[in-house]
Order: structure tokens, then sequence, then C-alpha cells
């Protein structure tokens, strides 16, 4: 039961991605300091503040994306869990249409009664 939890939070953070929706992104990090994001080829961002910018910018220049996801592993301990997944990603930016592949980790914290991502790890595939 709360490994369909944790793919639920897990889902709820790409179809926040594939929208383009900000206040869904919102309502699925943790809003603390302790949250980090680290997306293909960029800086470490801390805290929600940082992470939330980022995303609004990656939004903005993105006119379609579309994530397909396939989870090699889940873990959950405690109130800690981590989905390690391959991203199959495509997306139209600038007129161009790119496609990609990633390899990410979501970790999620248990916070009053819900799951919350509190760190997104996003790694391209080179070929």
């Amino acid at each position: 039961m709360m490994k369909d939890e944790v793919l639920a939070a897990n889902a709820a953070f790409y179809r926040a991605f594939e929208r383009k929706d900000i206040e869904i992104m919102s309502a699925v990090w943790s809003q603390g300091t302790g949250s980090f994001c680290i997306h293909p080829g960029s800086n470490i961002l801390r805290g929600w503040k940082e992470i939330r910018t980022s995303w609004e910018q990656i939004f903005k220049n993105t006119a379609y994306i579309e994530i397909n996801t396939d989870i090699i592993a889940t873990e959950i301990t405690d109130n800690i869990a981590y989905v390690v997944l391959r991203e199959n990603v495509f997306q139209v930016v600038g007129g161009r249409r790119l496609e990609a592949q990633s390899t990410a980790t979501n970790i999620f914290q248990f916070l009053g009664g819900k799951w919350y991502l509190i760190h997104h790890h996003g790694s391209p595939i080179l070929r």
C-alpha cells in the first residue's frame, strides 16, 4: 500500500512536469530548505524557492513535453522512499523536436501523512 502511494506521488511529479503546472509541482515538492534538484547538466538547486524558479523557467521555455517512465526500482524505509527510473523524454523547444533519455532518482519523504518529493536528480544517457 505504501508503495502505491509513493508511485502515485512520483506519477504526480511527472504529470505536473508534462502539464507545465507550477501549482501541481508545488503540491508535490516539500517546501523546505532541505530539498534538492539536479536537472541534467545543471548545478545543484537547494530549497523550494530555487527549485520553483527553475521549473518556472523550464515551463516557460518548453512548448511541449511528454515523459514516459520505466521504473527500475522502488525502495521504502520508514519515512523515506526512492524511485529509480528511466525517463523517455520528447519535447519541443524553440521549434525543435528533441528526444532524450535520462536516468533519474526521485527521493520522497513522508511528512504529515503525505509523500513529498525532496530530491530529484536527472542524468542524461549519452548515446
